[in-house]
């Protein structure tokens, strides 16, 4: 199980280091996203649409990381860096549900918490890009 977890942090990791590359060839070819925004779009609709965000997102903070056979579920605290949202310090909190398949990631679900402080839940969604 150690090895799933490790493996799912390394997608945030590439986050934070701008690292499509890495994403590109642990996505699965079917992988799917699902968000409060997003109904299983593809992976070329997440290119698209999601992975742009990483210009803006700061460090991610796994508070917890838990495995079950190919899944692991993620709570994590995410920075914004400051340039975008004219405060330092502002971040958000949400979980993910991970599914692997054949060392790839098949799918992630998304669970939103709340929004940076100061923002609406629609101001949000506008600024990542989501609405």
């Amino acid at each position: 199980m150690a090895e799933l977890t490790d493996l799912a942090r390394r997608y945030y990791l590439a986050y934070e280091n701008g690292d499509r590359a890495f994403m590109e060839e642990h996505l699965a070819p079917d992988f799917t996203f699902t968000s409060p925004y997003d109904d299983h779009i593809s992976r070329d609709a997440y290119f698209a649409r999601c992975w742009p965000n990483h210009k803006w997102l700061g460090k991610f903070h796994c508070e917890l990381v838990v495995a079950d056979a190919d899944r692991v579920m993620i709570l994590y605290q995410a920075d914004i860096k400051p340039a975008q949202q004219g405060a330092a310090g502002a971040s958000f909190r949400n979980a993910e549900c991970m599914t692997f398949e054949k060392g790839k990631l098949k799918s992630v679900e998304v669970f939103f918490g709340d929004p940076p402080k100061g923002l609406s839940r629609s101001q949000f969604a506008v600024q990542s890009g989501a609405a």
